[in-house]
């Protein structure tokens, strides 16, 4: 081993598979120098009960991780929490004994987990001649990802082949894609327990990303927050480590007794906690499922039962299954996961050994209620060939938060991400809204602006929140992202094009006429009566008073600059003066100019006194807005 140091680069995990007694557990002590068999009952008995953890480094340097599973039936569940997280594997078949039931059973669980690396090693060749357990392996493991697999005959007695393993594993680690640092943490818990002086330890194997002293995760499926105060790899005491590893994590904040197998620590916001999921079903595997010997071809859906027990991770729920189509399936979980579209589900029928891999389509799948929505689903799901694609999960919602898709595990949250997916949907702020609802929201907006033009000529615009309300839309989604066809946002409206440019005629003749008029006395606003005559409504002033063409000083309407125009008459009176000293510099009345020297005070402009007079502030004394 190498000395301890701050960061970690992690290790290739590898689990073991195959039969009770074909000599898994013997094989890693050759391998490692060390027992898998952790437990006394399980070197009393000689049979592995529980997982066991074991490492060693090979000639090059590199750093190998081996979890051991029980081969016995009866603990299938602990076997599963082994295999799910492993991004590679040891099947192991004895010379003397061959294939037998849970050789089978044990690569259904690779296959349904989604694990496409290892080796088959034919252990115990100093008992017999490999060739014919290997032959059979052979034709057991056609058509699943090991039907490549390089095969490796040893003896954990003798130590014969035990280096030609130790370089095939090491070469098998070098091919492996590296996962990505940078990617969210979900890591599957195994075991907790409490050390002295540290308080609460988990251990669990890191698939992808990094863990690093003072990190803050959530406990899933609780979502209780805790703290990493410390790290260690394969023994060794480090800051920072990325997967795959094996990692022993220090929690703070948190007792071992609310931590079990089966938990997660998770990457805050970055994972879909579900009680709901739809899944594409593999066709079952004949090996796993002898009791259905000789029984009528039937899809994966209809085969399983309708209350299965899932396993993902180190987890294990009842479900209710309900079937979609001859091989999709809604699974409504007993407990809560943290998923993301593409994860690989393990679906037993506990009263068979009928073992279904699945495939994670949807983590926040539509209510069913209608007839025949069951069947429409199906329909929908048939389309899905890249699970981490959004496109059918926005075609069904129209639009979705781009947090959300990230969270469920859309690799294409981002329509920026993928050159050619960037004309396939529209990014709006936060959103993410399907191509054609997209096309759909544009032409029902326009639809709204001309109709709200037509019942208000004197202001054509649309109001932003009338616009939201008649289309159902969020206040994060900015409407200007729907207006590229004709339509304009201005001021918080949305015009016409040629509407957002011109005023209405009407509206501009009045105008023309009201300018006249306060260009022979800037300050004698107009009074409603007037300004009736005038035609110019509450709607078509505010319209007038957006796009600049007047000035509201309280309830009245001037000229644009009138304030400006007034400092510049005020500062020529004797300081301070009265309000009707004002009202006569500036040629008009009280009704006028005691709002108009009420926004002047707001604006920093005059100083009110106690007995109403005002000063003109200098400007380099005027408070600043």
């Amino acid at each position: 081993m190498t000395a301890p140091g701050p960061e970690d680069s992690g290790a290739f995990v590898v689990a073991t598979a195959g039969h009770v007694d074909h000599g898994k557990s013997t094989l890693l002590r050759a391998l490692t120098g060390t027992d898998p068999d952790r437990l006394a009952e399980e070197r009393r008995r000689g049979l592995t009960l529980d997982l066991g953890f074991v490492w060693t480094t090979t000639p090059g340097g590199r750093r190998l991780a081996f979890v051991d599973v029980p081969g016995h039936h009866r603990y299938l569940a602990t076997t599963f929490a082994g295999l799910a997280t492993a991004p590679a594997v040891l099947l192991v078949v004895s010379a003397d004994e061959g294939w037998r039931a849970q050789t089978g059973e044990h690569l259904a669980a690779v296959e349904a987990f989604g694990v496409r690396s290892g080796l088959l090693v034919i252990t115990r060749a100093d008992l017999a001649d490999p060739a014919a357990a290997l032959a059979l392996a052979r034709e057991h493991t056609a058509g699943t990802a090991l039907a490549d697999a390089l095969a490796v005959a040893v003896s954990a007695r003798t130590g014969a082949g035990l280096d030609v393993l130790i370089r095939r594993l090491d070469a098998l680690a070098a091919a492996h894609p590296a996962p990505d640092p940078e990617a969210p943490v979900r890591l599957w818990l195994d075991r907790a327990f409490t050390v002295a002086g540290a308080g609460t330890v988990v251990t669990g194997t890191l698939t992808a990303g990094t863990l690093a002293v003072d990190d803050t995760l959530e406990l899933a499926p609780a979502g209780t927050p805790v703290a990493v105060r410390g790290l260690q790899s394969l023994g060794r005491d480090v800051e920072r480590v990325s997967g795959p590893a094996r990692v022993a994590v220090n929690l703070r904040r948190i007792a071992a007794d609310e931590v079990r197998r089966g938990h997660a620590l998770v990457t805050s916001g970055r994972w879909w906690r579900t009680t709901a999921v739809d899944v594409r079903l593999d066709p079952p595997a004949p090996v796993a499922d002898p009791l259905s010997a000789g029984a009528p071809p039937a899809g994966p859906a209809a085969r399983l039962p309708a209350e299965p027990l899932v396993h993902c991770g180190t987890a294990a729920t009842g479900a209710r299954l309900r079937p979609l189509g001859a091989d999709s399936a809604r699974l409504t979980l007993r407990a809560p996961l943290d998923l993301h579209v593409g994860d690989r589900l393990l679906v037993r029928d506990p009263g068979s050994r009928l073992l279904v891999g699945a495939t994670v389509l949807d983590v926040a799948p539509p209510a069913l209620r209608r007839r025949g929505a069951a069947a429409a689903r199906a329909r929908q799901l048939v389309a899905v060939t890249d699970p981490a694609d959004p496109a059918t999960r926005l075609r069904a919602t129209g639009r979705e938060l781009r947090a959300d898709l990230a969270a469920m595990g859309f690799a294409t949250a981002d329509p920026e991400a993928r050159p050619e997916a960037r004309s396939e949907n529209l990014a709006a702020g936060p959103f993410v809204v399907d191509a054609a609802h997209a096309a759909w929201l544009r032409a029902a907006l326009t639809a709204e602006v001309d109709r709200y033009a037509a019942a208000h000529p004197a202001d054509p615009g649309l109001p932003h929140p009338l616009a939201r309300q008649r289309l159902g839309l969020p206040e994060a989604l900015p409407l200007a992202a729907l207006t590229g066809d004709g339509l304009v946002t201005r001021q918080g409206r949305i015009y016409r094009a040629p509407d957002a440019e011109a005023l209405p005629a009407p509206v501009s003749a009045a105008l023309d006429r009201l300018l006249k008029a306060l260009h022979a006395a800037p300050f004698r606003a107009p009074t409603r009566r007037e300004l009736d005559a005038l035609g110019l409504t509450a709607e078509s002033l505010a319209l007038l008073v957006r796009r600049r063409h007047l000035e509201r000083v309280g309830p009245h309407h001037l000229a644009v600059g009138a304030l400006a125009r007034a400092e510049a008459q005020l500062g020529t009176l004797p300081q301070p003066f009265t309000v009707g000293e004002c009202a006569r510099a500036l040629d008009t009345s009280r009704r006028v100019a005691v709002p108009l020297l009420e926004a002047l005070d707001a604006a920093g402009v005059t100083r009110r006194h106690s007995d109403g007079r005002r000063t003109l502030r200098p400007a380099g004394s005027r408070p600043l807005a």
